[in-house]
């Protein structure tokens, strides 16, 4: 039984929370602009079993009022960079040697989700903290879709910085650098 506050995990232990953290990822992605199917949220448990496993695997999760409010899972990129999932969109948008020198190695966000109760309260912000706290190095980077303005937006407020540019008003996704990355300021500012 989790009690309230955040609580990390480093490991499999989390999966005894599945059915909340499934919960908790419907509420959070079933909703526009993401407007998943409930698939997406059984497919991410699915992941999950696997993702618990993998080395530097790191969550969090928030309780508010006897239940999770929010969550956040990571791990360490591994080599070679994964050509399965947005890995290609990635790989293109920073190129070969970047994606080798920035992403691999470092701590990757794969997944922060928040009860819409819980938006605007500094969840999500706590919860990514969290998981990337002890990014070796300070390394840490996530993707987003360019489809969520609220998400870009979250992510540069938290002191992440851009480094992949799609199109204006174009699909895809993103990539960010952690606040502590040290290529941060080599990654290509928009024009």
């Amino acid at each position: 039984m989790l009690t309230r506050g955040l609580h990390v995990f480093r490991g499999p232990e989390l999966l005894a929370h599945a059915d909340a953290l499934r919960a908790v990822y419907v509420d959070a992605f079933c909703a526009p602009p993401w407007s998943e199917d409930e698939q997406k949220a059984t497919d991410f448990v699915h992941r999950l079993r696997v993702n618990a496993r993998r080395p530097g695997f790191t969550a969090a999760t928030a309780v508010q009022g006897g239940e999770i409010a929010g969550f956040a899972t990571a791990w360490t990129t591994p080599a070679p960079f994964p050509t399965d999932r947005c890995y290609p969109e990635a790989a293109a948008g920073l190129g070969p040697d970047h994606t080798a020198a920035w992403l691999i190695g470092a701590r990757e966000t794969d997944e922060l989700a928040v009860r819409p109760a819980a938006r605007g309260t500094g969840l999500a912000a706590r919860l990514l903290e969290a998981v990337t706290a002890d990014a070796p190095g300070g390394r840490s980077w996530l993707l987003t879709s360019v489809r969520s303005s609220r998400a870009m937006s979250f992510y540069r407020r938290q002191g992440w910085t851009q480094a992949t540019h799609p199109s204006p008003g174009g699909r895809g996704v993103v990539v960010f650098l952690g606040p502590r990355h040290p290529a941060r300021s080599l990654a290509p500012r928009p024009l």
